[in-house]
């Protein structure tokens, strides 16, 4: 399918060939017929793009200073491919369109293939040929409303919160300052609701379009006098600034004109520096309207599908969707007046050169079309590619997302044991960009033509959590050796159909088929990790080890901290660090304690000790914290045993110290993933046995489950 895209590294804007995504459990694919773009919010990315490296940093000095942090912590050259890597990512704009559904996937009731919707959302109704929508984001349509007027479903939402914001009653006077698309349907549905409307604008032809939507406005110098007769010089009850300026005017504007006690709600983006003086003596009120309404930003909302009472809430953004779409339907708000332009879908470029200024063009409504003649219905895109003949690891990839493209990918594009053959992630616009990029023969949406192609031996699940353990089981039944990037698992039952699937015997762990497992515990495979392995591997006694994590904030709303979807932190990102503990002791623990500090409605079980016991009596001690500064190295771990100590600071140096002698090694900060992928292509090249024991990757995972328990319980709980 065709795709309009943003490289934010370049600036550069392209239509894109993509394979079109596959709809997940509460999705729905959409075949678009229409959509459009945004004046405010695309503009600003597109510019945004378009400066240059410098310009970039000036304009969002937060991202510069985390940037900073990373290269005090992980070195300059690791920092600055990452940094690069993430700018060089496909953006897919747009947030408003209309369509068909041509496929639901699992728990989609109230919706069929074949009707007519409005979509919505940043990242599902995006600027291609076909989207996934999740059904919170989905209206259906009145029949009498057309594809083109309901591309503006989304746009009167937004416009439709503010208004509700305002709180406005019948009869009351509401001034709209800012007549561009926003405004002309903020003083429709004003209009509509029995309020008497004056809309204020600079530009007397958007007062005009506005006079012919039966709707008062004046120009900006008009504005005070006709606001005072237009009130009997009551002022206004309310006043919607739905302008896009870093001027001042608007709300110094809305002060002027304002009753006392009115309320001004500001939905465009406008300066926000208040004249006190006048907002004090009249005490307004005023607010920051958000979106389009309760739901938005609230992913339990738009992705997991849980609508809100409407005993309590009476107007989600679903609901203002909903009566956008009727208001369009009974011809109470008019958006065909307002389209300005219409591109195909082949030439949304342009588009952007209009919103942006370099057309020098007067635009409005800005449209983008998509024929349903010829349409591509692939899932999957062929790259003309020249493979080498060699290789015996034939790998597909499932997952496109920022750890593959940062960190995996570049690792096995250089690795002349791989041949790269198909790469699917669920959207297909990340697999199609990183195919390109790494030089895979094809890429698609569907992870079972990946796990089910012939000419692909091994597997690389590099997708969400929640979905590891399944990808895992269908790969090694497909007859697949599997890479499974950390966790194995996020929960007891996962994990058991996974041990099942590797014939686990009650005595032993042991392989019966020919596929090999492994997680992504790269950190044993770290040089200075084997450095310090074979230091300490002849000592008799047990050894006490503790790993302290300066792991960094992640807000308790992130996906990672959703014990459905990420499995916690413990589970999802400390198991890094208790393989690192059974890699060296060379068994994984038998028992846990733990303890955290009190999350204090800030954190989410990430401020946590656990000690383990190992069969041999050696301690290891994991302190995993969220509360301290970034800019401070993250890991650090000092071992202790027969009159030795060591210590391996952030993969950067290993410093041992026996009989009063110190031994340093350093070198660049290397955690081992290089390493590990040729570990792996050496056992499937050779037949061998899987890099890490099963025992260890089942016990390891098994581990975190007990310290979430211990945790909770507080009490020790035995690892069996």
């Amino acid at each position: 399918m065709k795709q309009l895209l943003q490289n934010i590294k370049s600036g550069k804007a392209s239509i894109e060939n993509v394979p079109i995504p596959t709809p997940r459990e509460g999705q729905a694919l959409v075949r678009v017929a229409a959509s459009l773009v945004s004046a405010g919010t695309e503009r600003m990315v597109v510019e945004f793009a378009e400066k240059s490296l410098v310009g970039k940093a000036r304009s969002r000095p937060d991202l510069v200073k985390q940037v900073l942090d990373k290269a005090r912590r992980e070195g300059v050259m690791p920092t600055m491919q990452a940094a690069f890597n993430r700018l060089d990512q496909p953006m897919a704009l747009g947030y408003s369109t209309a369509g068909a559904i041509v496929a639901l996937g699992k728990n989609m009731q109230g919706f069929k293939v074949g009707q007519r919707v409005a979509c919505a959302g940043g990242g599902y109704a995006t600027h291609a040929e076909y989207n996934i929508v999740p059904r919170n984001l989905l209206t259906p349509l009145p029949k009498n409303v057309d594809f083109e007027s309901a591309a503006f479903t989304t746009l009167g939402a937004i416009a439709l919160h503010g208004f509700r914001l305002a709180e406005p009653q019948l009869g009351e006077n509401v001034a709209v300052i800012g007549l561009g698309l926003l405004g002309l349907l903020t003083i429709q549905l004003a209009s509509a609701a029995g309020c008497s409307v004056l809309g204020i604008d600079i530009d007397p032809k958007r007062v005009k379009l506005a006079s012919s939507l039966n709707v008062q406005a004046v120009t900006r110098p008009q504005a005070e006098s006709a606001s005072a007769a237009f009130t009997a010089n009551h002022g206004f009850d309310s006043i919607i600034i739905c302008a896009d300026t870093s001027s001042n005017d608007p709300v110094e504007l809305a002060g002027i004109i304002a009753r006392d006690r009115a309320k001004v709600v500001a939905t465009g983006a406008v300066g926000l520096n208040f004249p006190r003086k006048i907002y004090y003596e009249k005490e307004i009120a005023f607010i920051n309207s958000r979106s389009y309404g309760p739901g938005r930003y609230d992913s339990n909302y738009e992705e997991n599908g849980n609508d809100y009472p409407i005993g309590y809430i009476r107007w989600t953004e679903g609901r203002n969707f909903q009566a956008v779409v009727d208001l369009m339907a009974s011809g109470k708000l008019k958006v065909e007046p307002l389209i300005s332009h219409r591109f195909p879908i082949e030439d949304g470029v342009k588009a952007y050169e209009v919103i942006t200024g370099k057309k020098k063009e007067a635009f409005l409504g800005v449209l983008l079309k998509y024929s349903d003649e010829k349409r591509e219905t692939s899932k999957r895109v062929e790259f003309s590619l020249v493979t080498r003949r060699s290789s015996l690891v034939t790998l597909g990839v499932l997952g496109a997302g920022l750890f593959a493209n940062s960190t995996l990918l570049p690792i096995l594009k250089n690795n002349k044991d791989f041949q790269l053959v198909g790469i699917a992630s669920s959207g297909g616009l990340h697999a199609q960009h990183s195919g390109k990029k790494f030089g895979f023969q094809y890429a698609t949406s569907s992870e079972d033509e990946i796990i089910n192609d012939p000419k692909i031996n091994t597997v690389a699940i590099l997708t969400r959590h929640d979905s590891h353990a399944d990808l895992v089981v269908k790969a090694l039944k497909a007859g697949k050796h599997v890479f499974v990037e950390k966790p194995l698992a996020i929960n007891s039952k996962q994990l058991s159909v996974i041990s099942k699937q590797l014939s686990v015997s009650s005595k032993q762990l042991s392989v019966v088929s020919n596929c090999l497992l492994l997680t992504g515990f790269n950190r044993r495979f770290s040089p200075l990790a084997r450095s310090l392995k074979s230091q300490i591997s002849s000592l008799q006694e047990p050894k006490y080890l503790h790993y302290r994590v300066n792991a960094g904030f992640i807000p308790a709303d992130h996906w990672t901290q959703d014990p459905a979807l990420g499995g916690g932190r413990i589970i999802g990102e400390a198991c890094h660090f208790i393989d690192m503990l059974t890699f060296l002791i060379g068994a994984p623990p038998v028992s846990v304690s733990a303890y955290a500090l009190p999350n204090g409605g800030k954190y989410r079980e990430d401020n946590v000790s656990m000690t383990f016991t190992f069969p041999d009596g050696s301690l290891g001690v994991v302190d995993y914290l969220a509360n301290g500064d970034k800019s401070m190295p993250k890991e650090r771990l000092e071992v202790f045993c027969e009159g030795m100590a060591a210590v391996l600071d952030d993969y950067v140096s290993l410093t041992i110290v026996k009989d009063g002698r110190k031994k340093v090694e350093s070198g660049a900060q290397d955690k081992g993933w290089r390493a590990e992928m040729s570990a792996f292509a050496g056992a499937i090249k050779s037949g061998g046995e899987a890099p890490i024991p099963y025992e260890q990757l089942i016990g390891v995972t098994r581990s975190t489950f007990a310290a979430v328990e211990s945790l909770r319980s507080k009490s020790p709980v035995e690892i069996k």
